[in-house]
């Protein structure tokens, strides 16, 4: 026996309300953890939580790409500006600089944390509470100049996680 049915129809089988929480769930799980476009591997991306009137905050991730590359800039529609930032010790005196880059060797991890490089998000349009996701674009070039953009989703952690907190 065969169902026919006219373009306009849809199956009426429901799905259970359990196997779509299920799908969004184990969905949602695969895009905090990694995402890959064009030979860039994003891994475990997080932004730290924010106190109310808190107006920024640092997003952070593990990168890996197959070829040379340099991530160039990450967006996000919670921040009104966003920076790279480098962190090194001057004098004894720990300190943040913005860079215009970040260089991605070939095939080695390249990781965006607490005390290191990260991403600033700025001027934050709302607190950013744990548990919530956080989209955020990355755009970088491999060794051609060929322009790329990674689309992520960050899990906001809570405002003591460190670096190494959830990271596998």
């Amino acid at each position: 026996m065969a169902i026919i049915m006219k373009p306009t129809q849809r199956l009426q089988t429901p799905i259970p309300q359990s196997a779509r929480r299920l799908v969004l769930g184990v969905t949602l799980c695969w895009a905090a953890l990694s995402a890959t476009a064009a030979g860039l591997e994003v891994k475990n991306p997080w932004v730290r939580s924010t106190v109310p009137a808190q107006k920024i905050t640092g997003a952070y991730m593990e990168l890996r790409s197959e070829q040379d590359a340099v991530l160039l800039s990450v967006t996000s529609p919670v921040a009104g500006a966003t920076e790279i930032h480098a962190t090194r010790m001057e004098g004894g005196i720990m300190k943040m600089r913005p860079v215009k880059k970040i260089s991605l060797p070939a095939g080695k991890a390249v990781a965006l944390a607490p005390g290191g490089h990260h991403v600033m998000l700025l001027d934050l349009k709302r607190p950013l509470a744990a548990g919530e996701k956080v989209p955020l674009t990355l755009r970088f070039e491999d060794k051609s100049g060929k322009p790329e953009s990674v689309e992520v989703s960050a899990e906001v952690r809570d405002i003591t996680a460190a670096a190494g907190h959830g990271m596998h």
